[in-house]
């Protein structure tokens, strides 16, 4: 096959998030084929490719990196090494699949793009409720203005201490900041803003306040800010993990002049009480959720189609993240 006709992948660390989220889905989409695993615990690994029929794995990502088949990686690890990866990755001439957050920091997000305006490397932040069926309904009501001019968005996450949303590992390195960037809220906050800047454009001030109050680990555990929009559209977050467990909430309500869109990013419906009246619409749950969008970026990488969640995105959250919980 010429170069692009089909995208050979290798996964830079195959832990919970692969195991089901994605991992599955680079032998499902057309047109694409995992070749390669690399997880720095060479026993992980090899169960890992064994499992899911992965023909080769790795213990360094140098190796996988070097190896001349693969032309995309997707990069699975916590955000702390995302950086260093990357950037690896760009000097081997891959193509990125890059999971969220794309980064610690703004900064350095920012140097992955100058890095990428120096290549010919593509690359795709897994932001992936952008190409799930029901967030694309609620874009599409928006469109079509169906709630009539959009007011305000509210979000509402409250969840316990230890909640049912966070994908739980060995380590738990979600709470320790240096590693993730800022724990849960950086853990789940970057779909979600993603999808409000997807939905509204350009920001032009962020403001927030984070504070840790139950003191469970060393970083906040309730963030609580605004946005306001370019176009107008103002937006309220609320993130509480230290709720009580009857308390659990996870909702975004969008203002309309007549009327609102209601729906859980976690859920599966849409509902809507707008101009036209009262509807709701319900979506199937996708097994791998992430295949949408990875069939998105199959295509982008082979020039198909426009990329599906640049970069840019990616940095864009980075900056609502930091805006909203320094």
């Amino acid at each position: 096959m010429a170069e692009k006709d089909k995208i050979i992948w290798g996964i830079l660390g195959c832990g919970d998030v692969a195991e089901v989220k994605s991992g599955p889905a680079f032998q499902k989409c057309s047109n694409s084929e995992l070749r390669a695993v690399m997880r720095r615990n060479a026993a992980k690994a090899e169960d890992f490719a064994k499992r899911h029929k992965v023909p080769i794995w790795y213990d360094d990502a140098d190796d996988l990196l070097n190896n001349k088949e693969i032309n995309a990686v997707y990069i699975a690890t916590p955000p702390s090494s995302h950086l260093k990866y990357t950037l690896k990755a760009i000097e081997a001439g891959k193509d990125i699949y890059l999971e969220k957050p794309m980064t610690r920091t703004a900064a350095e997000a920012n140097e992955i793009l100058t890095a990428l305006n120096k290549s010919k490397v593509k690359l795709v932040v897994a932001h992936y409720r952008r190409k799930l069926a029901a967030f694309e309904k609620v874009k599409q009501l928006l469109e079509n203005n169906a709630i009539g001019t959009v007011r305000f968005a509210k979000i509402e996450i409250l969840q316990p201490l230890k909640s049912d949303l966070i994908a739980q590992t060995d380590d738990n390195w979600r709470v320790e900041p240096d590693v993730s960037g800022g724990v849960y809220f950086y853990d789940i906050a970057p779909h979600e803003l993603d999808l409000m800047a997807d939905f509204f454009g350009p920001i032009k001030k962020i403001h927030g306040f984070a504070v840790n109050q139950a003191a469970d680990y060393k970083a906040p555990d309730i963030v609580n800010g605004v946005i306001s929009f370019e176009n107008g559209v103002q937006f309220q977050g609320m993130w509480c993990f230290n709720a009580s467990e009857k308390d659990k909430k996870d909702q975004c309500i969008i203002y309309g002049s007549e009327g609102t869109i209601t729906f859980a990013f976690y859920g599966k419906e849409v509902s809507l009480d707008g101009i036209q009246g009262k509807e709701i619409f319900s979506f199937e749950q996708e097994e791998h959720v992430q295949q949408p969008l990875i069939q998105a970026t199959v295509d982008y990488f082979m020039g198909k189609s426009e990329n599906p969640c640049p970069p840019e995105a990616g940095l864009t959250v980075m900056r609502m993240l930091e805006g909203l919980s320094n």
